[in-house]
Protein backbone atom coordinates (compact mmCIF):
# COMPACT_ATOMS: atom_id res chain seq x y z
CA UNK A 1 0.00 0.00 0.00
CA UNK A 2 1.04 3.59 -0.73
CA UNK A 3 2.57 5.22 2.54
CA UNK A 4 -0.38 8.02 2.85
CA UNK A 5 0.43 11.68 4.03
CA UNK A 6 -1.78 14.42 5.34
CA UNK A 7 -0.90 18.13 4.17
CA UNK A 8 -2.84 20.41 6.38
CA UNK A 9 -1.09 23.84 4.51
CA UNK A 10 -3.42 26.61 3.43
CA UNK A 11 -1.36 28.61 0.94
CA UNK A 12 -2.47 27.17 -2.35
CA UNK A 13 0.97 27.04 -4.20
CA UNK A 14 2.72 25.54 -1.67
CA UNK A 15 0.19 23.27 -0.81
CA UNK A 16 -0.09 21.95 -4.66
CA UNK A 17 3.84 21.79 -4.74
CA UNK A 18 3.46 19.51 -2.05
CA UNK A 19 1.41 17.29 -3.64
CA UNK A 20 2.52 17.18 -7.02
CA UNK A 21 6.05 16.37 -5.72
CA UNK A 22 4.59 14.08 -3.16
CA UNK A 23 2.21 12.06 -5.65
CA UNK A 24 5.34 11.10 -8.17
CA UNK A 25 7.22 10.10 -5.38
CA UNK A 26 4.23 7.32 -4.97
CA UNK A 27 2.49 8.46 -1.72
CA UNK A 28 -0.87 9.34 -1.35
CA UNK A 29 -1.71 13.05 -0.05
CA UNK A 30 -4.75 14.57 1.60
CA UNK A 31 -4.57 18.42 1.57
CA UNK A 32 -6.36 20.40 4.25
CA UNK A 33 -6.56 24.09 3.94
CA UNK A 34 -7.57 25.07 7.52
CA UNK A 35 -6.16 24.20 11.26
CA UNK A 36 -9.66 22.61 12.26
CA UNK A 37 -10.42 20.55 9.31
CA UNK A 38 -6.59 19.60 9.25
CA UNK A 39 -7.11 18.04 13.39
CA UNK A 40 -10.24 16.75 12.40
CA UNK A 41 -8.71 14.75 9.57
CA UNK A 42 -5.78 13.81 11.55
CA UNK A 43 -7.99 12.69 14.83
CA UNK A 44 -10.91 10.71 12.60
CA UNK A 45 -8.50 9.27 9.69
CA UNK A 46 -5.25 7.54 9.91
CA UNK A 47 -2.30 8.44 8.20
CA UNK A 48 1.40 7.32 7.95
CA UNK A 49 2.54 11.30 8.53
CA UNK A 50 1.68 14.35 8.71
CA UNK A 51 3.05 17.89 6.90
CA UNK A 52 1.81 20.69 9.20
CA UNK A 53 2.54 24.41 8.51
CA UNK A 54 2.45 26.77 11.46
CA UNK A 55 0.64 29.60 10.61
CA UNK A 56 -2.95 28.33 9.73
CA UNK A 57 -6.04 29.71 9.24
CA UNK A 58 -8.57 29.04 12.24
CA UNK A 59 -5.99 26.76 14.94
CA UNK A 60 -2.66 27.51 14.45
CA UNK A 61 -0.19 24.84 13.97
CA UNK A 62 0.63 24.66 17.76
CA UNK A 63 -2.80 23.92 18.70
CA UNK A 64 -3.65 21.29 15.93
CA UNK A 65 -0.29 19.75 17.08
CA UNK A 66 -1.21 20.30 21.07
CA UNK A 67 -4.28 18.98 20.64
CA UNK A 68 -3.76 15.56 18.37
CA UNK A 69 -1.14 14.46 21.12
CA UNK A 70 -3.33 15.58 24.05
CA UNK A 71 -6.04 13.19 22.00
CA UNK A 72 -3.38 10.08 21.48
CA UNK A 73 -2.71 10.75 18.03
CA UNK A 74 0.59 9.42 17.31
CA UNK A 75 1.25 10.04 13.91
CA UNK A 76 4.58 11.59 12.77
CA UNK A 77 4.79 15.42 12.47
CA UNK A 78 6.87 17.23 10.03
CA UNK A 79 6.26 21.14 10.68
CA UNK A 80 6.99 23.66 7.97
CA UNK A 81 8.06 27.39 10.21
CA UNK A 82 9.19 31.01 8.70
CA UNK A 83 13.03 30.68 8.08
CA UNK A 84 15.39 31.02 11.15
CA UNK A 85 12.18 31.01 13.38
CA UNK A 86 13.62 29.30 16.22
CA UNK A 87 11.23 29.88 18.87
CA UNK A 88 8.46 27.99 16.25
CA UNK A 89 11.16 25.36 15.80
CA UNK A 90 11.61 25.07 19.89
CA UNK A 91 7.70 25.03 20.16
CA UNK A 92 6.99 22.27 17.65
CA UNK A 93 9.67 20.26 19.01
CA UNK A 94 8.39 20.54 22.63
CA UNK A 95 5.15 19.81 21.39
CA UNK A 96 5.67 16.39 19.77
CA UNK A 97 6.82 17.34 15.95
CA UNK A 98 9.38 14.63 14.60
CA UNK A 99 11.16 17.23 12.31
CA UNK A 100 10.49 20.68 10.75
CA UNK A 101 11.56 21.79 7.10
CA UNK A 102 12.12 26.28 7.21
CA UNK A 103 10.90 27.60 4.35
CA UNK A 104 11.79 28.08 1.89
CA UNK A 105 12.98 24.80 1.48
CA UNK A 106 14.19 22.59 -1.54
CA UNK A 107 11.83 19.71 -2.40
CA UNK A 108 14.85 17.05 -2.71
CA UNK A 109 15.55 18.01 0.80
CA UNK A 110 11.78 17.26 2.13
CA UNK A 111 11.07 14.56 -0.12
CA UNK A 112 14.45 13.06 2.22
CA UNK A 113 13.01 14.16 5.58
CA UNK A 114 9.79 12.43 4.39
CA UNK A 115 11.74 9.08 3.34
CA UNK A 116 13.92 8.86 7.07
CA UNK A 117 10.61 10.05 8.91
CA UNK A 118 8.77 7.22 7.55
CA UNK A 119 11.49 4.46 7.53
CA UNK A 120 12.21 5.51 11.55
CA UNK A 121 8.26 5.46 12.56
CA UNK A 122 8.35 1.84 10.63
CA UNK A 123 11.03 0.07 12.41
CA UNK A 124 12.81 -1.42 9.58
CA UNK A 125 15.90 -2.03 10.39
CA UNK A 126 16.79 -3.93 7.24
CA UNK A 127 17.99 -1.99 3.93
CA UNK A 128 15.59 -0.24 1.63
CA UNK A 129 15.45 -3.05 -0.92
CA UNK A 130 14.76 -5.78 1.94
CA UNK A 131 18.07 -7.28 1.86
CA UNK A 132 20.33 -8.24 4.87
CA UNK A 133 23.68 -6.87 3.22
CA UNK A 134 26.48 -6.05 5.64
CA UNK A 135 26.59 -1.97 6.32
CA UNK A 136 28.06 0.41 8.26
CA UNK A 137 27.32 0.80 11.59
CA UNK A 138 28.66 1.90 15.17
CA UNK A 139 28.26 -0.19 18.06
CA UNK A 140 28.62 1.06 21.82
CA UNK A 141 27.79 -1.48 24.40
CA UNK A 142 23.41 -2.30 24.02
CA UNK A 143 23.48 0.85 21.44
CA UNK A 144 23.96 0.22 17.65
CA UNK A 145 23.78 3.50 14.98
CA UNK A 146 23.77 2.56 11.40
CA UNK A 147 25.35 6.42 10.11
CA UNK A 148 23.77 5.81 6.59
CA UNK A 149 20.21 5.65 7.63
CA UNK A 150 20.01 7.44 10.28
CA UNK A 151 19.08 5.06 12.76
CA UNK A 152 19.32 4.03 16.25
CA UNK A 153 18.74 0.77 18.12
CA UNK A 154 18.86 -0.10 21.68
CA UNK A 155 18.50 -3.68 23.10
CA UNK A 156 17.34 -4.26 20.11
CA UNK A 157 14.67 -1.72 19.86
CA UNK A 158 14.14 1.30 17.31
CA UNK A 159 14.77 4.73 19.34
CA UNK A 160 12.94 7.16 16.99
CA UNK A 161 15.36 10.55 16.87
CA UNK A 162 14.76 13.20 14.58
CA UNK A 163 17.41 13.67 11.68
CA UNK A 164 19.30 16.82 14.27
CA UNK A 165 19.03 14.38 17.14
CA UNK A 166 21.00 11.80 15.03
CA UNK A 167 23.55 14.16 13.51
CA UNK A 168 24.34 15.87 17.16
CA UNK A 169 24.72 11.73 18.56
CA UNK A 170 26.90 10.96 15.98
CA UNK A 171 29.27 14.01 16.16
CA UNK A 172 29.87 14.00 19.89
CA UNK A 173 30.10 10.17 19.71
CA UNK A 174 33.31 10.03 17.37
CA UNK A 175 34.91 12.78 19.85
CA UNK A 176 34.76 10.97 23.29
CA UNK A 177 35.35 12.70 26.14
CA UNK A 178 36.04 15.71 24.12
CA UNK A 179 34.17 18.75 25.10
CA UNK A 180 32.69 20.05 21.93
CA UNK A 181 31.05 23.53 22.28
CA UNK A 182 27.43 24.67 21.41
CA UNK A 183 28.85 26.79 18.66
CA UNK A 184 30.73 23.97 17.48
CA UNK A 185 27.24 21.82 16.98
CA UNK A 186 24.93 24.56 15.34
CA UNK A 187 27.93 25.23 12.61
CA UNK A 188 28.21 21.31 12.14
CA UNK A 189 24.40 19.85 12.83
CA UNK A 190 22.92 23.36 11.19
CA UNK A 191 25.33 24.72 9.34
CA UNK A 192 27.12 28.42 8.95
CA UNK A 193 24.28 30.67 8.05
CA UNK A 194 21.64 29.33 10.48
CA UNK A 195 20.55 32.26 12.59
CA UNK A 196 18.95 30.84 15.82
CA UNK A 197 20.28 30.58 19.26
CA UNK A 198 22.03 28.04 20.98
CA UNK A 199 18.50 27.04 22.46
CA UNK A 200 18.00 25.20 19.47
CA UNK A 201 21.04 22.98 20.13
CA UNK A 202 20.36 22.44 23.96
CA UNK A 203 16.53 21.28 23.39
CA UNK A 204 17.52 18.61 20.63
CA UNK A 205 20.61 17.47 23.30
CA UNK A 206 17.72 17.39 25.94
CA UNK A 207 15.40 15.57 24.06
CA UNK A 208 18.07 13.52 22.82
CA UNK A 209 19.38 12.11 26.14
CA UNK A 210 15.47 11.23 27.21
CA UNK A 211 14.82 9.31 23.81
CA UNK A 212 18.00 7.30 24.61
CA UNK A 213 17.94 7.12 28.16
CA UNK A 214 21.37 7.87 28.39
CA UNK A 215 23.84 8.08 31.18
CA UNK A 216 22.03 4.58 32.18
CA UNK A 217 23.51 1.94 30.32
CA UNK A 218 25.97 1.97 27.15
CA UNK A 219 27.14 5.94 26.98
CA UNK A 220 26.22 9.40 28.45
CA UNK A 221 26.03 12.75 27.59
CA UNK A 222 27.17 15.75 29.98
CA UNK A 223 26.66 19.21 30.14
CA UNK A 224 29.35 21.39 30.37
CA UNK A 225 27.87 23.82 32.47
CA UNK A 226 28.14 27.43 29.56
CA UNK A 227 29.94 25.78 26.93
CA UNK A 228 28.64 22.79 25.58
CA UNK A 229 28.77 18.72 25.97
CA UNK A 230 30.33 15.55 25.89
CA UNK A 231 30.18 12.06 25.43
CA UNK A 232 31.21 9.66 27.89
CA UNK A 233 31.62 6.22 26.96
CA UNK A 234 31.51 3.30 30.17
CA UNK A 235 34.90 1.48 31.11
CA UNK A 236 35.34 -1.81 30.32
CA UNK A 237 34.03 -4.09 32.84
CA UNK A 238 31.64 -1.56 34.52
CA UNK A 239 28.13 -2.00 35.13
Amino acid sequence: MKPTILVIEDEPTLARLLVYNLTQEGYETTVAEHGGEGLRLAVTKSFDLIILDIMLPGLNGFEVLSRMREQNVKTPVIILTARNAEDEIVRGLRLGADDYMTKPFGVSELLARVSAVLRRASGRPESEDGSSRSENKIEIGDITIYPEKYEVWAAGEPIALRPKEFEVLLYLIQRPGVVVTRDDLMNVVWGFDYAGGQRTVDVHVSSLRKKLELGRKSLKIEAIRGVGYKVVFPRPGSS
